[in-house]
This record gives structure tokens, C-alpha cells and sequence, in this order.
């Protein structure tokens, strides 16, 4: 089956390190914690990693994909569920026996069938036994394992110590996300456990040669060219941050069909309400010790042993570049510490911004009506499609409109519906 991932396209030297750290790891049968920014690419980068290896149908290795995005309800029976639905697509689009394809399907039907969360977890583990008997490999990556932090147990990092058991130790784990699991949940995955569990593989910002060959594939994408200067200014703006450039690959294709020049495009680039949130999602997601130690490395402050050692996550993932006379990783970036944290945090304004006013107005609109989260994206985020948006980013602007409604002493306020969505209520 032919791939149609985007990244399939990638030439075979993209991201070579990263790629031969992470084959030696799965050769030697390791579980693996890749750790970066958030949208930093480490997705772009798995799907570029499984489409080269799926290339080769190579019966006595199973890559399976576990898309966490994917999970609706943030709990561990919705986990298991989808894990093996993953597991069972695997399978049966794989090289392997016929045998064993019918056997697993059976498994996850009779799982289905039930509901039950013991016999879907039983299910998962004898298909990873089944797997095991037969000399097959089975790696599954778990994409954002960090949406599973609040609901976590110790007998859930018991369930994936054993399945690796079962499968008589062929299942390794790629587990992806923006902080190591023991900072996730430090009293389960403490030091002691995870040491023996898995190691750490820490995916920084991509080179340039990196990020011309991943904007090639947004030109392909968006049926846009873009002339030479404009993509150097594109790539050093983006700093090595995969959605930053994506974020200019759409902001030009916009500008691009309503006729605006190169010059136009790169200031309303900078300037657009998307950049801005984007880099408020990365600041945020710092603690505030990573936050302080970075207004001080960006401000040329000494910055102490213990605070580089506390703080040592924004030198891990390349948040504090040490490339020269670059401080950060990123212009776009930098310029939200210099701005918009410095400058305007203290007043901001009460006027909404583009997004801030599409969800009010989208809200007022179904004034005292239920506005499922789904719908609000698509109406706020038309570009998420191709973005995604994090919960970060939703929970955001609604709390930045419910702070300026309030400011603003507007009459109407916003209600959390859990699980469901956002309503707007006059009065109260």
C-alpha cells in the first residue's frame, strides 16, 4: 500500500541523529521517552520514521501508532480500547501470518462485545503474547502521553510493565511528550521504576537543512512557491519549530491568494493573533523556575549552577539556544518575551483579538445554548485540520474572553458545560 503521509516524501537524511539514536534504541528492544517543546515536530518526525519503515513489509516488526489526541474521554478504559483497536489495524495490515490476524481480530471482538475494561486489557495482552510466541517485535508509540497525566495509576504502570512480559520482553514503548513522565506523575513514575522501564531521548528544534525539507512539503501541501529570501526568512524565524513554519506556510498561502507581496507577508506574519498564541502555549508550559531562569538567560543575567540544574529542561530541549549570539531557539519566540511578556502583560488590553471575538460572537450567537468543543474549533480554528489544537490553546482563549467580558463589566459570562463544551449565560 502506497504511504500518503506528507513526511513520506522526506529524503532519507532528515533528522539522521535522531533517527539512528532512536533504531539503535529499538534494536536492543528499548522503551523510549522522546521529549520536546510542545509542536516541536516529534509527530512529523515519528510519521517520517514509520513510512520509511513500513516501506518494507518486514513480517517480524509491528509498528503500531497510539494517536492520544484521538481520546474524547481522558480515562483508562477509552486507553485500552483504543490501543487495541491500533493494535488489531496493525495487524491486520501487516506481513504477518494469517493465523495470527485471526486470531487477535477475534480477541478484540470478543472485547468489543463485552465493554469490559478487565477483558479488553486480558485482550491486549494475549495479542502481545500471540505476538511474542511468533518472533514478532512489536513497538507501540503512544503520541502525547502526556493528555493521560491526571488519570494515571500505579496499576496502570503496572498493566504496561506487564505486557511487556507477555510478549516475552519483543514490546517496546515510544512514549512522546513535552515533560519526562516521572515530572507527569512523580509518584508513579519515579526514578527507580523508570530507570529499568525506559530511557530518555530528548528532540530538539530541527536544523535548517531540516526545515527546508519539511517547508517543501508545505509548498506541496498548500500549492504555494515561495521565492528563495522569503523561505531563508521563513526558516530562521521558525527556528527549527515545526508548527511555527507551518504557521507561516498557511499565513502565506492566505496572503499569498488576496495578492499581498513578500514585504506584507512577513510583518502580518509576525504579527498574526496564531504566532502569538502558539508562543503563549510554549511560555506557558514552562514552570515558573524555567520562566524566571529564561527572562534571565534573555535578559544576559548570570544564571546560577543550581538554577541551570533546576531549569535544566529549557537547555534539554533546546528552548535556550547556545548557538552563537542567539539566546532562544526562536525570533518568534523572542519576540513574545520581549514584548508581549515584558511590555504588555502588566496592561493588558481589554479589547479582543480576532480568535478572542470569533468564540464571543460565536457563543452569543447560541446565547444560553451548549457549543460543543468540536464546534468551537472548527469555527475559531478552520485551520485545524492541519494544525490541531491543543486543549491548552481552547481552555486559553476561553479564559482570556472570560477575563475581558469581566473587565469590560459586560453583562454576559461564560459557563463550563465538563466534558461537553462552553455556554454563554446573561446575567448571573
Amino acid at each position: 500500500m502506497k504511504n500518503t503521509t506528507l513526511e513520506a516524501a522526506y529524503s532519507l537524511g532528515f533528522r539522521q541523529k535522531d533517527v539512528e539514536i532512536l533504531e539503535e534504541h529499538l534494536r536492543l528492544r528499548h522503551s523510549v521517552e522522546l521529549i520536546g517543546m510542545k509542536r516541536v515536530g516529534i509527530n512529523n518526525f515519528l510519521r517520517f520514521f514509520l513510512a520509511h519503515k513500513n516501506t518494507h513489509q518486514d513480517p517480524a516488526n509491528l509498528y503500531i501508532m497510539v494517536d492520544l489526541n484521538a481520546l474524547i474521554e481522558r480515562e483508562i478504559f477509552a486507553f485500552w480500547r483504543l490501543a487495541f483497536k491500533r493494535i488489531t489495524d496493525a495487524v491486520n495490515n501487516s506481513a504477518v501470518d494469517s493465523s495470527i490476524k485471526s486470531e487477535v481480530t477475534k480477541l478484540f471482538d470478543a472485547s468489543i462485545q463485552s465493554g469490559d475494561l478487565f477483558l479488553t486489557y486480558d485482550g491486549v495482552r494475549e495479542s502481545l503474547h500471540i505476538l511474542g510466541k511468533g518472533n514478532i517485535n512489536a513497538t507501540i508509540f503512544l503520541t502525547r502521553f502526556d493528555r493521560l497525566q491526571d488519570v494515571i495509576t500505579p496499576e496502570f504502570f503496572d498493566n504496561l510493565q506487564s505486557l511487556k512480559d507477555a510478549s516475552e520482553h519483543k514490546l517496546s514503548y515510544i512514549f512522546t511528550s513535552f515533560r519526562e513522565l516521572e515530572q507527569l506523575s512523580p509518584d508513579i513514575f519515579h526514578n527507580k521504576s523508570l530507570s529499568n522501564f525506559s530511557q530518555m531521548h530528548y528532540m530538539r528544534p530541527a536544523t535548517n537543512k531540516d526545515m527546508e525539507i519539511i517547508l517543501a512539503t508545505f509548498e506541496q501541501q498548500y500549492a504555494i512557491s515561495i521565492d528563495s529570501e522569503t523561505r531563508q526568512q521563513m526558516i530562521d524565524l521558525s527556528g527549527g519549530h515545526v508548527q511555527y513554519l507551518q504557521l507561516a506556510s498557511i499565513i502565506y498561502y492566505e496572503m499569498n491568494k488576496k495578492g499581498h507581496t513578500a514585504y506584507e507577508f512577513l510583518h502580518n506574519f509576525i504579527e498574526d493573533e496564531r504566532i502569538t498564541l502558539l508562543s503563549e502555549e510554549l511560555w506557558e508550559s514552562l514552570s515558573k523556575e524555567e520562566q524566571n531562569v529564561l527572562q534571565k538567560v534573555w535578559e544576559e543575567e548570570p544564571v546560577t549552577l543550581e538554577e541551570r540544574h533546576k531549569a535544566s529542561y529549557l537547555w534539554d530541549t533546546g528552548f535556550i539556544s547556545e548557538n552563537g549570539s542567539k539566546k532562544v531557539f526562536s525570533q518568534l519566540f523572542a519576540q513574545y518575551l520581549a514584548y508581549v511578556i515584558k511590555e504588555h502583560a502588566a496592561n493588558a488590553p481589554h479589547d479582543f483579538t480576532k480568535k478572542e471575538y470569533m468564540l464571543f460572537n460565536f457563543l452569543k450567537e447560541h446565547v444560553d445554548e451548549v457549543c460543543e468543543r468540536d464546534t468551537i474549533i472548527e469555527i475559531v480554528w478552520p485551520e485545524y485540520k492541519e494544525l490541531g489544537v491543543s486543549d491548552w490553546s481552547v481552555d486559553k482563549l476561553v479564559a482570556r474572553v472570560r477575563n475581558k467580558l469581566k473587565k469590560q463589566n459586560s453583562p454576559y459570562q461564560i459557563v463550563t458545560i465538563k466534558t461537553r463544551g462552553y455556554k454563554l449565560v446573561k446575567g448571573g
